[in-house]
């Protein structure tokens, strides 16, 4: 069955929403990295958790093997150190480097698919473990109504819009009668 047009339609194509994920993958991750608590970086959760600047380093990782999927190749290959400003600057310059690759490249639908399924995916559940780890460190990143934040399509830096619609409290708690 086909869906009416209703004239609010636009004809997008895969590559401009797969930039607008680039895009909201900055706007989130540079929400997370901005302004850390002092030794941050360094802090363990557990034994066996990674410290946030490896996770930092694990997404720099995942976003260079973006950039490999997007100019059809497969090619993992850890780099990352344990400078935290390096490590944030190594993610945000190869996000910026896969968003031009998606900007200037014939992508094949196939490594469109695997970029979303795979590199993209994994680094969005990392920002968010970020997070839970900022909360922990006592810096916790305060939750906004991110439909309504100002992701542009090739803002993929960490200077991102100020936030628009923060608010404090879970917006999924169940109101409570008192």
């Amino acid at each position: 069955m086909e869906i009416p047009d209703s004239g609010n339609t636009a004809d997008v194509d895969a590559r401009t929403v797969l930039r607008h994920l680039v895009a909201t993958l900055a706007y989130r991750a540079a929400k997370v990295l901005r302004d850390p608590p002092p030794g941050f970086g360094a802090r363990a959760a557990g034994p066996s958790s990674r410290r946030p600047v490896q996770i930092v380093a694990h997404m720099g990782d995942l976003m260079s093997w973006a950039v490999s999927l997007a100019r059809g190749d497969y090619v993992w290959k850890p780099e990352g150190s344990d400078e935290w400003n390096a490590e944030v600057s190594r993610f945000f310059d190869l996000l910026a480097t896969l968003d031009s690759e998606l900007t200037n490249r014939n992508v094949s639908l196939d490594s469109m698919e695997k970029l979303i399924q795979g590199p993209l995916a994994d680094a969005l559940t990392h920002v968010g473990q970020l997070a839970l780890l900022r909360g922990m460190a006592g810096a916790p990143v305060r939750p906004e109504s991110y439909a309504r934040a100002e992701i542009v399509r090739g803002r993929v830096g960490l200077e991102q819009a100020p936030p628009r619609r923060e608010f404090d409290g879970d917006a999924s708690a169940p109101a409570r009668n008192k």
